[in-house]
């Protein structure tokens, strides 16, 4: 996957934005890895607040548990960069907003961090969207710290593209 430029991110958000207004969802985002950057983007767009309801960064184990209401028990068993715990994060999330989608990412960033099994640039995504069941993905991007959040603010955003539009 080639980095995307900020306009390329920002052209993203608007085509997330007009599928979304569209459908007349409202959207919420439940962040680790990227830290409020798909937030970010999504409210440079104007009229954001029209289809953006919220975003929780859930840095720690304990904002995920207290915020979205991941289980310990699969964060200790899967730790935190896993397809249970970001298909929760997703799914908390939605239970807990006035939202018909969520998207949800946790990864390694970098440049430490890694380890077998879950190398520095391995991110999981979830969406959860009303009437479908919750999607989740993992990817593996190369780069420094920098090109993996890109890199997955770009695959959080498609992934909400899809989600918004019923396409898979």
């Amino acid at each position: 996957m080639v980095v995307m430029t900020d306009a390329e991110l920002l052209e993203l958000s608007r085509c997330v934005g007009a599928a979304l207004r569209a459908r007349g969802w409202m959207l919420a985002v439940a962040e680790s890895c990227t830290g409020g950057w798909i937030a970010k983007v999504l409210t440079d767009v104007p009229g954001s607040s029209g289809w953006l309801e919220r975003g929780v960064v859930s840095y720690s184990n304990r904002a995920k548990v207290e915020l979205l209401g991941v289980s310990p028990r699969a964060l200790e068993a899967h730790g935190a960069v896993s397809e249970a715990v970001v298909r929760e994060m997703a799914e908390g999330l939605r239970a807990r907003s006035p939202v018909q989608v969520t998207a949800a990412v946790s990864g390694i960033a970098g440049p430490d961090g890694g380890g077998p099994g879950k190398p520095v640039g391995t991110v999981w995504f979830a969406w959860s969207a009303a009437g479908a069941p919750t999607r989740t993905r993992r990817c593996r991007f190369d780069g420094d710290r920098e090109a993996v959040r890109r890199r997955s603010v770009a695959a959080a955003l498609a992934g909400l593209l899809e989600a918004a539009t019923g396409s898979d």
